[in-house]
């Protein structure tokens, strides 16, 4: 008997738990044994069962996953985690195994509520855009084509009334060559030789146009493509556009947006609040074999929830990894509220006692992340305590609904009135609920990092103009999550950084109501001859006639 239990061995008889006999004859005599043994053996089963519930909300949260690894690998990551659950509940003995099933529907009867799906409105017609051209067919009769009467008795037939029905036609996009022609003059007296300057081209002696340069960023960081991918579509319509070809014209694009992109993290950084977030990005380890993982980095400026005029932007940066030196040299100029999630390189430098009040930089902590956590304990298990911390989360986002786009004032006199006496609430019943659970558990796990952070979630009630969450941040990284699925990953570190270029360009001109592609078309075709110093006059807010009726974010 020497040693602790565990799954492959216990301290009683050296055998696996689950075939330990405790039969009368086959326990030890001496009480201190027989105590030692029990508390060991509880240990063991304790210790199981933490295991089982956080595996539990692993899975709940692998299946949730709508972006991330291929499907492949996801199956066989959360095959796996069953297999060693399925495990894991074997090894319990039998009367533990009872006592967890009744708990279980005792937990999932009717007196445990439990969120129910919405339910879906069944769809209704929708008027086509007007923007869109149109296309006018009429259908006469056979008879008044053929200038006949009525096909019952003869007579004559005139107009009463018409039925219109619209139906939306996909009109295939198309490669057209310009061909740019200068005719040469020359003076009768001088011999002066006279010639217009040849057009602007977005690539020196490129032959992409502005359109077709435009299509290609657009293709890939907007509507996920593979460069490949367009290359084969490319090819059914007769032109031959090798990769390598189309991965140079993105290399000159990204050159070109440089200055635009320069201007949109002044104008971010200039805020008084900043919505941050990162994300891992593979990234091609040549001679390894393998991918290593890269970082983008996203910084958001969007006021209009709090009723700010200011328009907003999104800023992405890349590196190697997620060394805090990067935020730190990113947030070098920036002072005002950081709202980000709790990755310590953020938590460093925000909140520092050694910095002045006016150069701090102030954390604002996310309430989705915590509602995240409690959402997965009840996917998991159907825990009561988690859906009542998910109640109580809810009722301050229907706050935030409505106090959306009012202005700081109004929405801070609101929420410290509202809001205010049910996070004192939450807080208390938060403390009176932590002793009840295992300092390991998941459930202890997510109380105590809202409660580490509270003052962080509740500095929103104190200011208007603050966010309750950092979905903000969130939004502007949608687009990489669908671009790592498709692109798998990226071919350099250069490639990383020409991503954030495109990608700060892409999700700012959405922000802003604009057609990407019609956008860069616009910027394409004159940004290589533009002056430096008039840049703003290509930044996307600046081009309001580029705006299309259905804005493209919220």
């Amino acid at each position: 008997m020497n040693g602790a239990c565990t799954p492959e061995r216990c301290a009683y008889n050296s055998r696996v738990p689950e075939r330990c006999d405790f039969s009368a004859e086959n326990l030890p005599q001496d009480p201190a044994t027989l105590q030692r043994l029990l508390l060991e053996h509880q240990a063991l089963i304790r210790s199981q069962q933490l295991e089982i519930e956080r595996l539990k909300i692993q899975l709940a949260r692998f299946r949730r996953w709508k972006f991330g690894q291929s499907s492949e690998q996801l199956e066989l990551l959360i095959t796996q985690m069953e297999l060693r659950l399925e495990g894991l509940q074997a090894v319990l003995p039998a009367q533990h195994a009872v006592s967890s099933a009744r708990a279980g529907s005792s937990s999932s009867g009717t007196d445990t509520p439990t969120p129910q799906a919405p339910r879906r409105e069944p769809p209704r017609s929708r008027t086509l855009p007007a923007h869109l051209p149109r296309e006018i067919v009429v259908h006469e009769p056979t008879a008044v084509q053929k200038g006949c009467g009525c096909p019952g008795c003869g007579g004559r037939l005139r107009y009463l009334d018409e039925d219109v029905t619209e139906v939306l036609e996909h009109v295939p996009s198309s490669l057209k060559v310009i061909r740019h022609i200068r005719p040469k003059h020359s003076c009768t007296r001088c011999a002066r030789i006279v010639q217009a300057p040849a057009p602007s081209r977005p690539i020196e002696r490129g032959m992409a146009g502005s359109g077709l340069l435009a299509h290609v960023v657009t293709a890939k960081y907007c509507d996920h493509a593979p460069l490949y991918r367009q290359s084969l579509i490319f090819a059914r319509a007769g032109v031959e556009l090798d990769r390598a070809t189309l991965a140079d014209w993105m290399a000159q694009g990204a050159a070109l947006l440089r200055p635009i992109v320069q201007a949109i993290r002044a104008h971010v950084f200039g805020a008084h609040k900043l919505h941050a977030d990162d994300t891992p990005v593979p990234v091609l380890a040549p001679g390894r074999g393998r991918t290593r993982q890269g970082r983008l980095w996203v910084y958001a400026r969007d006021d209009r929830n709090s009723g700010g005029t200011e328009p907003p932007a999104v800023w992405f940066a890349y590196s190697a990894d997620r060394c805090v030196e990067h935020a730190r040299r990113h947030l070098e100029s920036f002072r005002g509220f950081l709202q980000a999630d709790a990755y310590n390189g953020f938590e460093r430098l925000c909140d520092r006692e050694d910095v002045p009040l006016a150069e701090r930089i102030t954390s604002v902590a996310c309430w989705a992340h915590l509602r995240r956590k409690f959402f997965d304990i009840h996917q998991a298990n159907a825990s009561p305590v988690a859906f009542e911390a998910l109640e109580r989360i809810a009722a301050l986002y229907e706050i935030e609904k409505a106090i959306r786009g009012r202005p700081p004032d109004e929405r801070a006199r609101v929420r410290q009135a509202r809001a205010g006496p049910l996070l004192d609430d939450f807080h208390r019943w938060l403390m009176q609920t932590l002793p009840k659970f295992s300092k390991k558990s998941v459930m202890a796990v997510a109380i105590r990092y809202g409660l580490t952070r509270w003052s962080g979630l509740t500095r929103y009630c104190q200011d208007g103009r603050l966010e309750a969450d950092n979905n903000i941040a969130e939004r502007a990284l949608r687009g990489v999550a669908l671009g790592r699925k498709n692109f798998l990953f990226a071919g350099s570190d250069a490639g990383g950084q020409r991503a954030a270029v495109f990608y700060s360009v892409i999700e700012t001109a959405k922000l802003n109501g604009l057609d990407p592609e019609a956008y860069l078309r616009h910027v394409f075709a004159r940004i290589a001859t533009h002056p430096v110093n008039r840049i703003a006059e290509l930044l996307p807010w600046n081009l309001t006639e580029l705006k299309v009726p259905m804005a493209y974010a919220a």
